[in-house]
């Protein structure tokens, strides 16, 4: 008996996991892919330079079908949570801001008013938001309440049939081009988290004002404001009747750091399949560099990481669309595939030298964006206590 002809490992896929993926998540991760290679990775490098992303890309990642995938009704693609996890790998693969927008808008703002809000607030919203014609950002973070949004400042007050609020939230993606606001702020203090309610708010409301925040040194092809609130008049049914207390906004979190999880795959795959083609070309001492050994420790360290945050990815996206995912497993996810994405990152620099520098190779504007992811949607220290929670039953955030 002739033995069997089997194919050579894929480099970038070394243990073949996407071969796990149904025909329609393929389908999907095809269609991303080559849409995100010839339409966003020729220009995202002048769009990080300049420190926008041009808004008429909204409505093209709307057309796509991109924006609120996995929520179901009301103008929306109603796909798996891994087929979403898929796209926003190859979205992520091009530049952590673009994965920015299509997690904010989508796993963010639209989860909130799909989850959480009216009838009337779902037909208001969703469908022109999963257009992409308009625009939604999320207001939990301030100045004062990172890690710990119980301790927000932000106050809605009851003045007759109407919410008014007062407040300020910080780093709120999307908000300079933003069309709606779903704001989170505090009814009650003597409640304590219980009066946390979650707001509806046009962003052309009077008092609601945006201020870009620019001078950043990463995820710059991504526009991020602070948004002011000064006696905001909002009618009795701008509140999301559904959602109370701190339970409201994490869960929207959970949405998004789902995203996070598969994004940052595609960031690390890409600084691997930058720097093996270069290690191939780049010749010292009379050959290529992907001939010395250490060289090929730094790849074979990639490929491994890689590898290791596929499986988890996919793991977790079979998890969310059998419905069992819990949020301790999305804090494993985000804590590890970051910083794997990160360690990747800053070895795959190494072997560009000189040339990792610049903005003609990706890799270096991906290390400084997943500086930021290593932040943003809860920071190392918090996934870690809430995975040391999980683990001892003994809480330490306090």
């Amino acid at each position: 008996m002739s033995p069997l002809s089997v194919a050579e490992p894929d480099p970038l896929d070394i243990l073949a996991v996407d071969d796990e993926l149904g025909e329609t998540e393929r389908d999907i991760r095809d269609t991303v892919r080559s849409f995100a290679r010839t339409e966003l990775a020729p220009y995202i490098a002048e769009w990080f330079e300049a420190d926008t992303m041009p808004r008429d890309l909204t409505k093209r990642f709307g057309a796509l079908g991109l924006l609120g995938m996995h929520l179901d009704g009301y103008g929306c693609a109603g796909t798996s949570a891994t087929a979403y996890g898929v796209a926003c790998r190859e979205l992520e693969a091009v530049d952590s801001g673009l994965r920015s927008f299509v997690s904010t808008q989508g796993s963010l703002a639209m989860y909130a008013i799909h989850r959480w809000g009216s009838d009337e607030q779902k037909q208001q919203w969703l469908p022109a938001m999963a257009a992409g014609d308009a625009v939604g950002c999320f207001g939990l973070t301030e100045p004062d309440a990172g890690s710990d949004p119980s301790t927000m400042r932000t106050r809605a007050r009851r003045q007759g049939d109407d919410w008014v609020l007062d407040g300020s939230k910080l780093w709120i993606t999307n908000s300079p081009i933003a069309e709606v606001a779903v704001i989170w702020a505090q009814t009650d203090p003597e409640q304590g988290t219980k009066g946390i309610r979650g707001f509806v708010v046009p962003t052309d409301t009077p008092g609601f004002t945006v201020n870009k925040i620019t001078r950043k040194l990463s995820l710059r092809a991504s526009v991020t404001g602070e948004l002011v609130l000064e006696s905001v008049r909002l009618p009795g049914n701008a509140m999301l009747p559904e959602a109370r207390g701190l339970s409201g906004p994490l869960s929207c979190l959970s949405e998004a750091r789902f995203g996070i999880i598969w994004g940052a795959v595609g960031a690390a795959r890409a600084c691997y399949e930058t720097v093996l083609d270069y290690a191939g070309q780049r010749e010292q001492f009379g050959r290529p560099i992907a001939g010395f050994q250490l060289t090929q420790q730094k790849l074979s360290e990639m490929a491994v990481q890689i590898t290791q945050a596929s499986l988890l990815a996919a793991r977790l996206g079979r998890l969310k669309d059998n419905g069992t995912l819990q949020p301790v497993q999305i804090s494993v996810g985000k804590l590890a595939n970051v910083r794997a994405a990160l360690d990747v990152a800053r070895s795959a620099r190494t072997i560009l030298g000189g040339n990792g520098i610049t903005l003609e190779y990706p890799v270096f504007r991906h290390m400084v964006n997943l500086e930021t992811v290593l932040t943003y949607e809860g920071t190392e220290e918090m996934h870690l206590l809430s995975i040391g929670k999980a683990v001892t039953g003994v809480q330490a955030f306090r």
